[in-house]
């Protein structure tokens, strides 16, 4: 959604404000059923929540989304309506504050789609909000393939660096990823002042990113572009250079690289505001600058890099050196003489400091105010290997007094991610020099109750994009007994009394070691999805439909096999979570199928809360749940007959 904003002159401002309406209309009696209808094409859709339902919701849409866009002068107290009052999604000024490029949402709603689907209409305006030019009406997105994108101009959005220039994205696939095609997007660009549409540039793979522009950033210098691509089958990044002050040059490329590639991840370039207000990449005598988390088998060392984009020669400005966590967090000089610079090590809360052609000042003085409760907690990080020989890391933490070779009570802590190759897979990501911080319901506060802890437990699950999850069980417990096995071997874990837990698509991997192994005496599932077939169109990076692959749904689903999970588990989740596919009955789903078949399971559904847990009342009942119940089915467990 669009906010206050300032105009180009830096003297104005572009705002919503409320719009004149009706009253709110209270929901009397239905006036009729709510019907939905299919009719006879393609639309898969993965599972939302939150969405309208009925008629009446969607009067309450239009009541609480309806703007009225003004510019407002502070210092005259003058306020301008431009425009009608709209459902508008988006305003932004030229950069020479002319005109406005408006997006709104108009009727028919959807039932199974979220707001950002909705039928749009993109257009340009003047300051009055009189319609210069129309740059799309979209229908609404229904239909398009998984992993697809929407038919017609997507992130349409002003070229930052020119005066009044627009740049848009469309798909020559028709947003089908599976097509086959020479180039899947182009560019697309159109000078308000001349009117002349022209083709900027074709790229081979998916262009890509965050924001509004798709991929697109521009330089301050005006006459570089980088251009970022995806190939979503072999998980690849292609970055390219374009010049938008020739639009229609095309592009050339820079790098190509994995983009699950830790170690060669180039870092993520330095931007800054220019005089009209818009996000550039910070340029300086033609180089750019990288920022990045400096990923190595020793863990996370940040750097800065200086790139000269024209000749690739690159210069390595800060790198972080061994035993502490240190990262350039902003440019305080255009030739990078001057940065801040956030400091932390282990024992030691993050503090900024000011650096100036080599010589540090502090800028803050944070106190350690967790010192009490850390003091005495260790931390490591460990490397292992899984029975295929696949490296993985975790980082352990033990508990304050743990004395040396006393096995303890041991909490892995895991979320599964999926690799295409087996180096990228094993590649260390995280530092073990990072303050330890306990917050919320961090798994690190198990420590605190006498457990060691085994944080960010790796668990790759490896294989081509589309059929990775055909062996997802049977990787998953191989990660688990590598981790374990590990622990054992350092002399600090407990076999015998060893626990898993997890978040989401962790809590997912919970229920699943538990249903398919006897590795664990007990487990915690936080805000999990446990039945797949009630996720039809795709999970995580799951492509196929359930119809496409319903031996992978039914394998993977704990639901199915609840029979199978004789081993104690704790579901927790918010009574509101609106996450995409983990609705809050698949938590009560599991709990009634493992009740049923006798197994030992407990429930927690914690009121107003979504996906994460905010209240104080629910971080602490959930914190106080999860060590009782690890206290009496882990810790205090009775050691288990054998098979």
């Amino acid at each position: 959604m669009w906010g206050v904003q300032w105009m180009p002159d830096q003297k104005h401002l572009l705002c919503p404000l409320r719009a004149a309406s009706k009253e709110l209309a209270e929901s009397d009696l239905p006036l009729g059923p709510n019907i939905q209808q299919s009719k006879g094409r393609k639309a898969p859709v993965r599972t939302y929540q939150d969405l309208l339902t009925s008629p009446h919701e969607e009067a309450l849409f239009d009541y609480y989304m309806t703007s009225q866009p003004a510019i407002v002068d502070p210092d005259a107290g003058v306020v301008r309506k431009v425009g009608a009052p709209a459902v508008y999604v988006g305003l932004r000024p030229s950069p020479d504050g002319a005109y406005l490029l408006v997006t709104r949402l108009q009727r028919p709603y959807s039932y199974l789609h979220t707001a950002s689907s909705f039928p749009q209409v993109i257009e340009v305006t003047d300051l009055k909000g009189k319609r210069m030019h129309l740059v799309a009406e979209l229908p609404l997105a229904d239909g398009i393939p998984i992993g697809g994108v929407r038919p017609g101009p997507r992130s349409v959005h002003w070229i930052v660096t020119a005066k009044s220039t627009l740049a848009w994205i469309e798909a020559l696939d028709g947003g089908d990823p599976r097509a086959k095609v020479s180039h899947r997007d182009r560019v697309m660009a159109r000078g308000m002042s001349d009117g002349n549409l022209i083709e900027w540039f074709k790229t081979p793979d998916r262009l890509g990113g965050r924001g509004a522009r798709g991929g697109v950033a521009y330089g301050s210098s005006g006459k570089l572009a980088l251009v970022s691509t995806y190939d979503r089958r072999k998980r690849w990044v292609t970055t390219y250079r374009a010049d938008p002050a020739n639009p229609g040059s095309g592009i050339h490329r820079l790098s190509g690289r994995s983009a699950q590639d830790a170690y060669g991840d180039p870092g993520r370039p330095v931007t800054t505001v220019d005089a009209a207000g818009g996000r550039v990449l910070l340029q300086h005598e033609g180089a750019i600058y990288l920022r990045g988390s400096g990923a190595s088998p020793k863990g996370d060392r940040p750097f800065l890099d200086r790139w000269d984009v024209a000749t690739g020669e690159k210069q390595r400005l800060f790198h972080c050196g061994e035993g502490r966590y240190e990262q350039v967090i902003t440019l305080l000089a255009d030739d990078a003489t001057s940065y801040v610079v956030r400091s932390e090590s282990r024992t030691a809360p993050p503090n900024y400091f000011v650096v100036e052609n080599g010589k540090t000042r502090p800028l803050t003085e944070f106190k350690d105010r967790m010192r009490e409760l850390t003091r005495g907690i260790t931390k490591r990080l460990v490397h292992y290997a899984r029975a295929d020989g696949i490296p993985l890391s975790a980082t352990l933490y033990l508990p304050p007094n743990a004395k040396d070779g006393e096995r303890l009570p041991l909490l892995v802590w895991a979320y599964p991610r999926e690799y295409r190759s087996k180096k990228d897979a094993g590649q260390v990501r995280g530092s073990p020099h990072r303050y330890v911080r306990l917050s919320g319901t961090s798994p690190l506060l198990l420590t605190l109750a006498g457990y060691a802890v085994m944080n960010n437990a790796a668990m790759p699950v490896v294989g081509p994009t589309r059929t990775a999850n055909d062996t997802f069980v049977p990787q998953l417990v191989a990660g688990a007994k590598a981790a374990i096995d590990k622990a054992v071997e350092l002399g600090v874990g407990d076999r015998d009394r060893t626990a898993i837990a997890g978040h989401s698509y962790g809590a997912f991997m919970t229920a699943n070691l538990l249903a398919h192994s006897d590795l664990f005496r007990a487990g915690v599932a936080r805000s999990g999805a446990y039945n797949r077939t009630l996720t039809p169109f795709g999970f995580q990076n799951e492509r196929r439909t359930f119809w496409e692959a319903p031996e992978v749904y039914f394998a993977m689903s704990p639901f199915m096999h609840a029979q199978k999970i004789d081993e104690p588990i704790l579901l927790i989740h918010g009574e509101a979570d609106n996450n995409s596919g983990t609705f809050p009955v698949q938590s009560k789903r599991l709990f009634h199928a493992i009740k049923g078949n006798g197994g030992l399971c407990r429930l927690v559904m914690l009121p107003h809360e979504s996906h994460a847990y905010r209240a104080r009342e629910s971080v602490l009942h959930t914190l106080a749940e999860t060590i009782d119940w690890l206290d009496r089915h882990v810790k205090n467990a009775k050691p288990r007959a054998r098979k």
